[in-house]
């Protein structure tokens, strides 16, 4: 080989090399010193006002514990694990300094088992309250589901509390699995959340985040595969209030060949302050060929005064794949659907309304859990009340 082949070569390999990781989701490590505190100036935290974030990104040790209250189905088991078993378990490791800290300091874990071919027919229900904004609470979660298995599970947050939790979803082959995390924090709540997925070969996944309450919530859902044919489906909701900052990322790692993702985000956001965050990111891989994906953020501005920021990313490293896009819309509220509605007697807060819940609505059909429906119509419904439908006499 010749000294240009050589350099030539160097090249191409460091190209590669460079292509391997995401640049919005830095390399997993449990390594405190590869995930230093943010100074804000980073791609990857540039949306989030740190410091609101009361000391979480120091890794204090934790002051309290949440109440933890658990409905689980006949054959699914609940328990704590030290943190060795989380690892032999394959526990997804962490790639930003919350997911890190939260490994780190967390005692133990919880360990969430559904056995291989069990059918759960009734949703299992974990509810994580907390009681005080001053109580700083670490959380490790593993949810592990068997090859052919099927189940619902749902995880509720209320109360107050500064909330950092790393948690593992590992799908077995072929097993269909529907999960819902529900930040309904009180006002003052400060939440930083990672759900990491890996889906087997040939396996389903649907993961809902619905982000309402909080001071400060700042959620992660991301994706890989540890196998061909395996498909999740990314949904999220949330409604932001004065001052409330919500934010969300997804990431989603085709690294398995014939694989398929799609996200659909929607959000609302009314009164002065209010913000909204939605980082979409797709990376797919040279080995990938034959994928399918696709991302979508929708957000409706209710009243003057709020912000939304929408970033839908790709990354691409084969043409040889099924089809790629993602779509971003941030607009206030359609004049023509408003238009249609007064002209047909229907007063200005009504017609308001009902385009906000139609914007909804398929959204929550699509969650497909008949036990947290209702309370998301009715949680909509509560927060337009707050200002869009409040009273002005």
């Amino acid at each position: 080989m010749t000294v240009t082949e050589t350099a030539e070569s160097a090249v191409s390999s460091a190209l590669e090399q460079s292509r391997v990781e995401s640049h919005l989701n830095p390399p997993a490590s449990y390594d405190l010193a590869d995930h230093p505190v943010p100074t804000g100036r980073e791609e990857v935290w540039r949306f989030t006002p740190l410091k609101r974030l009361r000391g979480i990104l120091d890794g204090a040790a934790s002051t309290a514990d949440l109440v933890r209250e658990a409905t689980l189905p006949e054959g699914v088991t609940l328990s704590a694990i030290s943190a060795a078993e989380a690892l032999a378990l394959g526990e997804l490791a962490p790639n930003e300094r919350p997911a890190a800290l939260a490994a780190a300091n967390a005692d133990g874990a919880l360990l969430l088992d559904v056995p291989a071919e069990a059918v759960v027919t009734e949703p299992v229900v974990i509810r994580l309250s907390g009681s005080s904004v001053d109580d700083l609470v670490w959380g490790r979660l593993l949810y592990r589901i068997g090859a052919h298995a099927e189940v619902t599970i749902v995880l509720v947050h209320s109360g107050s509390a500064r909330y950092c939790a790393i948690s593992s979803f590992l799908v077995g082959d072929g097993a269909k699995v529907n999960v819902l995390s529900l930040q309904d924090w009180d006002d003052d709540a400060v939440h930083l959340g990672r759900d990491a997925i890996r889906v087997g070969r040939d396996a389903s996944v649907k993961h809902t985040s619905v982000s309402f309450g909080g001071d400060l919530v700042r959620m992660h859902a991301n994706v890989e595969y540890a196998g061909p044919g395996g498909e999740a489906e990314l949904l999220g909701l949330y409604f932001a209030d004065e001052g409330q900052h919500l934010e969300h990322r997804l990431f989603a790692d085709h690294n398995a060949p014939k694989t398929k993702s799609h996200v659909v985000y929607k959000g609302a956001l009314q009164g002065k302050g209010a913000h909204t965050v939605w980082i979409g990111n797709v990376l797919i891989r040279k080995v990938a060929e034959g994928i399918e994906t696709y991302e979508e953020n929708r957000n409706l501005v209710l009243t003057d005064g709020c912000q939304a920021d929408s970033v839908p990313n790709l990354e691409i490293e084969t043409g040889e794949i099924e089809g790629a896009g993602h779509a971003s819309a941030t607009a206030r509220f359609d004049d023509e659907q408003l238009f249609y509605l007064r002209s047909r007697g229907v007063s200005e807060k009504e017609a308001q309304r009902l385009v906000v819940h139609g914007f909804f609505n398929d959204l929550i059909r699509k969650v497909d859990i008949a036990l947290v429906e209702d309370q998301l119509l009715a949680t909509v419904e509560a927060e337009l009340a707050k200002n869009v439908l409040k009273d002005d006499a």
